[in-house]
């Protein structure tokens, strides 16, 4: 089970309202205790923030609004003691403008770093040398006058699109990955893994006849020039074999494709590719029953036939909180499917206790999505990427020095925190922790195999999770996704483990109302 920090809004322990390796550091008993066994950190290295990370200046060394690198070699050992694994963000489809390899590239088109990065001259009318845009607004394309030609970026302009047919680029770019696993990193998570590669013609890409006006200018396109090309795949493998001169290595790709397109990069057994290949879907798709349900089917079944092993996702610092997107009623509902269901679930910050998106005035929004964009409101990230939640004391125990968070603080965080649901057995936070402990326990729940049953009614989805191969105990669980009482006497047997609503049904009574229960099967 993998933990995502958003190191800006995890624990400030310099009194700037930003927080830092330090606090993470001083943090992480508490994440220990959720019983996960991983850590991701969002970017870390240094970088002039636009994009708060993800506009990489120096790919081997930490931001000094972080910390320094001796803070993240005892951030290592730390987690490392108390059995947690680290991970982290690698963005190696561009760099930040202010990269030393782009001002190099920017000396002129004879400079040795000038195709390092994609350049192209102008269209025959003068303007951009197509019709690609960026995840941000706008053209995907900005002019150097002094050149006359045209860089490449699928985000902001500071955030140029590194040319991976570069062979020097791909070897600098993989030094990198060289150069954490030796400081004892542990695995990667790597941003827009597919967009690695673009189209060698520049071809214009068609419009998306589904794009309407307030839909966010990206997907007024479909991109079938700049996403999912087949030199990625190559450039992925190639990443792959640098992992494994390590021992014991791992990489989540970022990856927003259908599942058919989806699951070819984890690879075969012969040419393997990212470990995980991060599914989405659970965010991306409607919530009911059947249509959870049908994608649980589909998905598990298709990653067997590849040999490929699931995962699973419900929020993450690009989607809005799940509590906020589902409602209250479903949040342990929503809970217990991720932690329930085959594969390798991954946890966003402060979703254990229950936190939600904070409506973040115009005049603190930092989001460069949302500053660009202001016509599209739902391209901002700054509701889900608040400071997190510890205690009842100013500034909700992330910035004890009383320095102004760098976002504001939910209006709930008095209520909402981890030290008042620590101590409370009817908690969000102890019922994500009783989950967990149930990982531990019954070994079907992570390694074992995964069966949907029958119901009676259209807002129960039920599944066993069984021991692969003998020995162990089955379990059932049973999601109510309504808001009507079902009959599930012919599924409830056995004696109840948990239930979302916090007591031990009798055998065979009633599922309850957005009620999730697990069994003994």
């Amino acid at each position: 089970m993998i933990y995502q920090i958003y190191p800006r809004s995890f624990q400030d322990s310099g009194d700037d309202g930003v927080g830092d390796l330090r606090g993470i550091t001083a943090r992480l008993p508490y994440v220990a205790s959720l019983g996960v066994g991983a850590v991701w950190l969002s970017p870390i290295f240094t970088s002039p923030m636009r994009d708060f990370g993800y506009d990489v200046a120096d790919y081997c060394d930490i931001d000094p609004l972080f910390g320094t690198l001796d803070d993240f070699d005892a951030l290592v050992a730390e987690a490392h003691r108390l059995g947690l694994k680290v991970m982290l963000d690698y963005v190696p489809n561009h760099t930040s403008s202010d990269h030393a390899w782009f001002r190099e590239s920017l000396t002129g088109k004879e400079s040795g770093k000038r195709d390092w990065y994609v350049w192209r001259d102008p269209a025959q009318d003068g303007g951009v040398p197509n019709n690609w845009k960026s995840f941000f607004g706008g053209p995907a394309w900005t002019l150097d006058e002094a050149s006359g030609q045209y860089y490449l970026h699928q985000f902001l302009p500071s955030q140029p699109d590194l040319n991976w047919r570069n062979p020097a680029v791909r070897a600098a770019m993989f030094d990198v990955l060289r150069f954490w696993m030796r400081r004892g990193v542990d695995g990667f998570r790597v941003d827009v893994i597919w967009l690695l590669a673009e189209d060698e013609d520049f071809r214009d890409e068609p419009v998306n006849p589904d794009w309407k006006p307030g839909d966010v200018e990206h997907a007024s396109l479909d991109h079938i020039h700049t996403q999912d090309q087949p030199e990625t795949h190559e450039y992925i493998r190639e990443m792959r074999r640098v992992l494994d001169e390590f021992d014991d290595r791992m990489m989540v790709g970022e990856i927003y494709l259908p599942v058919v397109k989806l699951l070819p990069y984890a690879g075969t057994a012969e040419e393997p590719m990212v470990h995980l290949p991060f599914n989405f879907h659970l965010i991306l798709q409607g919530w009911t029953a059947e249509l959870v349900r049908g994608f649980a089917d589909s998905y598990d079944a298709e990653c067997r036939l590849r040999h490929s092993w699931p995962n699973w996702v419900l929020g993450n610092h690009d989607q809005h909180r799940f509590k906020s997107r589902l409602g209250a009623d479903q949040y342990r509902v929503a809970q217990t499917l991720l932690l329930t269901l085959r594969g390798t679930p991954t946890v966003y910050y402060g979703d254990e206790i229950g936190m939600t998106d904070v409506d973040v005035p115009a005049d603190r929004l930092v989001d460069p999505a949302a500053l660009q964009q202001p016509d599209s409101p739902e391209a901002g990230r700054d509701p889900e990427r608040t400071p997190m939640q510890w205690d009842a004391t100013a500034n909700a125990g992330f910035a004890p020095g009383g320095a102004t968070p760098w976002l504001p603080l939910a209006d709930d965080y008095p209520a909402v925190n981890v030290a008042a649901q620590d101590g409370d057995p009817a908690s969000d936070l102890n019922y994500f922790r009783a989950l967990t402990r149930l990982r531990a326990e019954y070994p079907a729940l992570v390694g074992g195999a995964y069966r949907s049953l029958e119901t009676p009614g259209a807002d129960v989805f039920a599944y066993e999770r069984m021991p692969e191969h003998g020995g162990g105990e089955r379990v059932v669980v049973l999601l109510n996704f309504g808001g009507e009482a079902a009959d599930v006497a012919g599924l409830a047997g056995g004696d109840t483990l948990l239930s979302s609503l916090g007591d031990r049904p009798e055998r065979g009574a009633a599922l309850r109302p957005h009620e999730a229960r697990i069994l003994r099967g």
